[in-house]
């Protein structure tokens, strides 16, 4: 696995790469640092039981992309543990409690939320080590996930991207793949602007019903532990059917590279929001782009999280975390779009572009793996 990891190594990183094992503990667990040039690396944990040493290098990557791109004093690392994320929270809380004490000393990574775990997690990880984000309120913390952080985020960029689109918001239909914390979120503010939410996805299946779902009973049926399949005013479909449905906007927020070229030409949208880390492949963008359906970036719109994320760490409040979600995601989405357009080019490659001159910059400037994990560190 590491061989893998290393094929797929550039100038940029990843600048190291731990593997833990417990056997006791049944402990699988993976932690990539891919870049601190600008800063201590801030990164989720995924827990899956089919995650992967590569798959986590290519999510550690697009967290350094994506914390320039925000202009955020942050590195990009990625950390996975093997494991059901439904498991007993007993086995749960035993495993990331072991996990974040065997990476104790790995101060170049900032534990955080993500697939898989949540602000109670993230509440283990600092009991144990006092590295975490994405703490609960009762501790400090702004729980992004509760909040809605990144789908606000997606909000704000879909706003942005519609300036580019031949279609307004109001009436607009939405289908989201996913329907977590990013999705759930997602669906509640862009329905609050207008939109109609179509069509859904989580593990279980798909659900449609062309006059709109109810967003809110949705997010009662998720947040109680149920499956959207449980929501009875909606046609129940496969869970890859999301990917048939006619909509405006189409918003992945669920695996990787769940667009890919052998099934890229049956989606049916006009705008993409990317809500997931990596959710579609680079082939399967570039063939979006000749269809003429605009693709933003997911290092640019989902960046609401990490945003969030960067200024709970430094002890700000929620009114400021979300002002500034909203100001650089639609800044970096304007301006990502406007070189996109100038120079004839994807967007995705635009947003690399951006992100790689502020690392490479950092990395002239600064010795190279410097960095402080003090929270006035900037």
């Amino acid at each position: 696995m590491t061989a893998d990891i290393f094929e797929h190594a550039d100038a940029l990183g990843p600048l190291k790469t731990i593997h833990v094992h417990e056997a006791s503990l049944g402990l699988r667990g993976i932690l990539v640092v891919d870049n601190v040039a600008i800063g201590p690396s801030i990164g989720g944990v995924r827990m899956a039981p089919d995650v992967s040493a590569v798959e986590c290098a290519r999510l550690a990557r697009a967290m350094t992309l994506k914390n320039a791109a925000a202009g955020l004093p942050h590195g990009g690392g990625k950390a996975v543990l093997y494991g059901d994320p439904k498991m007993p929270k007993r086995d749960k809380e035993r495993l990331i409690r072991g996990f974040a004490s065997a990476l104790r000393n790995e101060e170049a990574y900032i534990f955080g939320p993500d697939m898989g775990t949540d602000e109670e997690c993230m509440a283990w990880v600092h009991d144990e080590i006092g590295r975490a984000i994405g703490l609960p309120a009762e501790l400090g913390g702004i729980p992004l996930d509760e909040l809605g952080a990144t789908g606000f985020g997606i909000s704000h960029a879909t706003d942005v991207a519609l300036g580019h689109c031949d279609f307004e918001l109001k009436g607009a239909r939405v289908a989201i793949q996913g329907f977590g914390a990013v999705g759930m979120h997602a669906a509640r503010f862009l329905t609050e602007k207008g939109a109609i939410l179509i069509a859904a996805a989580d593990s279980q299946g798909t659900i449609h019903n062309p006059d709109g779902l109810n967003v809110l009973r949705l997010m009662e049926i998720k947040t109680s532990g149920g499956s959207l399949l449980d929501y009875d005013d909606a046609r129940r479909l496969r869970r890859d059917d999301i990917i048939d449905i006619a909509c405006e906007i189409w918003i992945p927020a669920a695996r990787p590279d769940v667009i890919r070229e052998d099934n890229v030409n049956r989606l049916r949208a006009k705008l993409v929001v990317q809500g997931a880390n990596i959710p579609i492949t680079g082939a399967a963008e570039q063939m979006l782009a000749d269809r003429g359906v605009l693709s933003i970036p997911d290092f640019i719109a989902n960046a609401g999280g990490v945003i969030c994320a960067a200024v709970e760490y430094r002890g700000s409040s929620q009114s400021i975390a979300f002002a500034t979600i909203a100001e650089k995601i639609r800044r970096n989405t304007e301006l990502v779009l406007h070189v996109a357009k100038t120079n004839g080019i994807l967007p995705r490659r635009a947003a690399v572009e951006l992100a790689t001159a502020r690392i490479e910059n950092a990395m002239r400037v600064r010795r190279f793996g410097s960095f402080s994990t003090a929270p006035g560190f900037v």
